[in-house]
């Protein structure tokens, strides 16, 4: 990393000291910096839920003081001997893994994120022990697989989101062969990776549907992301109308929920995609899978 090639680097981040919810500055030092290093300036950085998760300890797991943050965007300041991706005044993308063991069929799959070892963004620790801390922050060192290039001209506060959301999103689209133009798909809750679920499908060029729980986001779903079709749950006569109607439906809800009215709008071999983080153990009819 030129000169500054395994030196201490200094930090400055918002960390969470405690489950409060409150964040305040914070000073740290980097881990030790590597030729496979990049040593990236923060330009931005998302907000997803999971930080507000991690933030007020709801699952359980949470090590402080912690710097949240993986929709990380940022420039290229300094780049390792051996980095051979990325130069100077890059404009580059972090998400949520810095690490992984390199050796597992996962990683040799180009899997990392299956990885039993893999290091997560923030709220985890290097191989050498050092905490890892995220993207509300000056600055980071991240190996540079785990660093994509962020698009010229493409606007970093948008970019930002895809690094979580909309990979979130795209991902099972992708592993399940469902980017064909002309699907018909069904987003589940309108938050944040719903939102992005809803830009994604339609890029596609999908029939989408938002499935909400009350009438409040209809406006928000068809004039401002441009869903075809909106229904609101608890309606029955709505939910039947979509019947068998489905080829995929992303379950973006963070809560307990039945499944069974999801699963009856899908078509034949339709896809329920399950993207909400939920401890309570789920809970659906087998028939309704059985028979397709």
């Amino acid at each position: 990393m030129g000169s500054g090639e395994g030196g201490e680097k200094k930090a400055l981040g918002w960390a969470a000291r405690d489950p409060s919810g409150v964040l305040s500055p914070y000073s740290y030092t980097l881990r030790s910096t590597g030729p496979d290093d990049v040593y990236i300036k923060v330009i931005c950085c998302g907000i997803c839920h999971t930080d507000i998760h991690q933030i007020k300890n709801d699952l359980g797991m949470s090590n402080y003081p912690m710097v949240p943050g993986h929709e990380v965007v940022g420039e290229v300041v300094e780049v390792g001997s051996d980095v051979s991706k990325f130069t100077v005044g890059d404009v580059v993308g972090v998400g949520v893994i810095v690490g992984c063991c390199g050796s597992c069929k996962p990683c040799s799959s180009d899997l990392e994120q299956y990885c039993n070892k893999r290091i997560w963004s923030y709220n985890d620790v290097y191989t050498d022990g050092k905490p890892t801390q995220g993207g509300f922050a000056d600055t980071m060192i991240v190996n540079q697989k785990f660093v994509v290039k962020i698009p010229e001209g493409m606007p970093v506060e948008q970019a930002a989101p895809l690094l979580c959301a909309g990979v979130t999103v795209y991902s099972p689209l992708s592993h399940f062969g469902l980017m064909s133009s002309g699907l018909r798909g069904g987003i589940l809750g309108l938050g944040g990776v719903g939102h992005m679920g809803v830009k994604i499908a339609k890029a596609m060029g999908h029939h989408v549907t938002v499935i909400s729980s009350s009438e409040r986001k209809r406006e928000e779903a068809m004039d401002h992301l441009g869903a075809d079709d909106y229904v609101v749950s608890s309606d029955q006569a709505e939910m039947q109308r979509i019947a068998d109607s489905l080829d995929y439906i992303i379950d973006t809800v963070p809560v307990f929920h039945p499944l069974e009215p999801y699963l009856a709008s899908l078509k034949l071999d339709g896809k329920l995609i399950l993207m909400g983080v939920i401890n309570t153990p789920l809970q659906f009819i087998t028939p309704l899978v059985i028979l397709g």
